[in-house]
């Protein structure tokens, strides 16, 4: 019986390993992070400079220098496209009347190839938000359709653009160019009427409509 430890030994490892041979290693892949809207270059910008109390109406910077007035009222829908979209914040950023996304002294570097007609709207209980600014201009030399560049900070996502605002009289807006379009949040044609010695148009945005990554709900 000199022996019995060893044999003990020797049965507790042989245990040992039929156990270990029987088990399976588990692992587990952490799950890939969706961008809502597949990302977008300069969207992140919209945090800078951004106030910490953000209101339903803003008037741009460019309200008061040379342009032609305009005052967009915009409603922000969820989306099953009726129910009111509350604390949605939209950044704007714009040419100015000569085209130019001009900077001007002061401003964060990062920020000047946004211009200085940049700021920001929340969408108050009813999902409405008014921007009183000026047209833009189209880009000097160029065919492109003037626009106002949006981009879209909801409630547990991640920033993402929605389609420019163009406008349907612009002559640029051709019917090639129409089609091209890809009517993220939906179409953002807008459709100026002159009231008051101004521009006045109507927006509407759906959440998600059109934009890859968002969650089916």
């Amino acid at each position: 019986m000199r022996n019995l430890p060893l044999v003990i030994l020797h049965l507790s490892i042989l245990f040992s390993l039929s156990a270990c041979s029987g088990q399976q290693i588990k692992t587990t892949i952490p799950p890939q992070k969706v961008i809502v809207g597949g990302g977008c270059d300069g969207c992140d910008l919209m945090y800078i400079g951004m106030p910490v109390q953000i209101s339903s109406i803003d008037t741009s910077i460019g309200w008061n220098e040379a342009g032609t007035r305009l005052v967009i009222d915009g409603t922000v829908l969820k989306r099953d496209g009726q129910t009111p979209a509350p604390d949605v914040i939209i950044y704007y950023w714009q040419t100015d009347n000569t085209g130019l996304y001009s900077p001007v002294p002061g401003m964060d570097e990062r920020t000047k190839r946004h211009g200085h007609i940049r700021s920001w709207v929340k969408t108050d209980n009813n999902g409405r938000f008014r921007i009183c600014t000026i047209r833009p201009a189209p880009y000097p030399r160029e065919t492109m359709p003037a626009h106002i560049h949006l981009s879209v900070k909801e409630p547990g996502y991640n920033e993402y653009y929605v389609d420019e605002l163009v406008f349907d009289d612009d002559g640029f807006l051709t019917p090639y160019k129409r089609s091209q379009l890809e009517n993220r949040g939906g179409s953002g044609i807008l459709k100026p009427i002159v009231r008051d010695g101004m521009l006045w148009a109507d927006y509407k945005m759906t959440l998600g409509l059109n934009i890859p990554g968002y969650p089916d709900k």
